[in-house]
C-alpha cells in the first residue's frame, strides 16, 4: 500500500508493555489455529468465548505480564501503519455517513501486549484483533500480524489493513444499530441458529472492509500491484472451513460463525468493487446466495 504522507489517527491508546493482562503459553500450530477459528474476527462481545477457547487449546498456564521492553523498529512501523489505516477508515466512513445524513463517531484503537482489560472482559492476544461494543474500541496485539504470516501464510500490508478494516466494520454495524439488533436475536436462539446470524454479521464486516478499500483507493490512490491479491488470500485462509480443516482435518458447517473462505472473499470483493453500502445485503439474501 502507498501510505506516504498519510496522517495517523489520534484515536489511539497505546498500552503496549503495560501489565494487567494474562500471557497465554502457546502449544503448537493446532492450538493457535483452533483458537483463531473460534475467536478471530468476532463482533461485539467475543471475549468470554474466545478466552475459553484459547485456554482449552493452550492450557491455563498464565502469568502476569510486566513487559516494559523497548519496541523494535518493525513493531513501531506496524504501529504507525495501523494508525494510518485507522485514519483512512475515519476519513472514508465520516464521508459515507455524512452522505446518508448521519454522524460517524470513530472507534478508538487500543494497541496492547499479551492481554488487557476491556469493557467486554479480559482481552487476550491469542484471540486475535477484536471489537468491543461495550466501549467502542478495537483491540490489537501487533504480534498477531506475525502470526498471520507464519501460521496462516497471510502476509502483506493490505492483508493487515483488511484485518483492521474488518474490525472497524463491526463498529460501523454498531453505529447503525445492526450489531445490537443481531446480538439480541442471537441471544434468543440455539447455538446453531445463532451461528447462522453471526456468519451474516461477519460477512457484512468483510463487505464494509471492501467498501473502505474502494473509497480509500479513490481518495488516496493507496492500492498497489498485488495488494488485492493479499487481501483475497487473507480472506481465503480465515474462512471457517479452511481453518477447521487445517486444524482438525474436517469441517463442521453448523459450527461456522464467520463464513466460508468463498463467502468471505465474495463479500469483501463486492464491497471493493462497488463501494456501495446498499449492496451489503447479507441479512436479506438466502443461504444459497451468501
Amino acid at each position: 500500500m502507498n501510505l506516504e504522507g498519510r496522517r495517523e489517527s489520534s484515536n489511539v491508546e497505546d498500552r503496549r508493555g503495560m501489565s494487567g493482562g494474562k500471557k497465554i503459553g502457546l502449544a503448537g500450530i493446532g492450538g493457535v489455529i483452533i483458537a483463531m477459528a473460534m475467536a478471530y474476527f468476532t463482533g461485539g462481545n467475543p471475549l468470554e468465548a474466545g478466552l475459553q477457547a484459547a485456554q482449552q487449546s493452550f492450557g491455563a498456564n498464565t502469568e502476569v505480564s510486566e513487559d516494559q521492553r523497548e519496541f523494535t523498529e518493525e513493531e513501531q512501523e506496524l504501529a504507525t501503519f495501523s494508525t494510518q489505516i485507522l485514519a483512512g477508515t475515519e476519513d472514508v466512513w465520516e464521508e459515507i455517513f455524512k452522505e446518508n445524513d448521519m454522524k460517524y463517531e470513530p472507534p478508538t484503537m487500543v494497541l496492547y501486549t499479551d492481554g488487557t482489560q476491556t469493557a467486554c472482559g479480559q482481552g487476550s492476544a491469542a484471540m486475535g484483533p477484536f471489537y468491543c461494543s461495550g466501549d467502542q474500541k478495537l483491540y490489537i496485539d501487533l504480534s498477531f500480524f506475525t502470526t498471520m504470516k507464519k501460521k496462516l501464510g497471510a502476509d502483506g500490508d493490505f492483508a493487515y489493513a483488511y484485518v483492521i478494516a474488518h474490525e472497524v466494520g463491526h463498529h460501523v454495524e454498531y453505529q447503525t444499530g445492526i450489531l445490537q439488533d443481531v446480538h439480541e436475536k442471537m441471544a434468543r436462539l440455539n447455538q446453531t441458529e445463532a451461528n447462522k446470524l453471526s456468519v451474516r454479521l461477519e460477512l457484512l464486516a468483510d463487505f464494509y472492509a471492501g467498501v473502505w478499500a474502494h473509497h480509500d483507493n479513490e481518495r488516496f490512490g493507496s492500492l498497489e500491484d498485488g495488494d488485492i491479491e493479499e487481501a483475497i488470500q487473507c480472506a481465503q485462509v480465515i474462512g471457517d472451513d479452511y481453518l477447521q480443516k487445517k486444524a482438525r482435518g474436517y469441517a463442521v458447517p453448523e459450527s461456522f460463525n464467520h463464513g466460508t473462505s468463498k463467502q468471505r472473499m465474495k463479500w469483501f470483493k463486492r464491497g471493493l468493487e462497488t463501494g456501495d453500502v446498499s449492496q451489503g445485503n447479507t441479512f436479506e439474501c438466502s443461504d444459497d446466495e451468501l
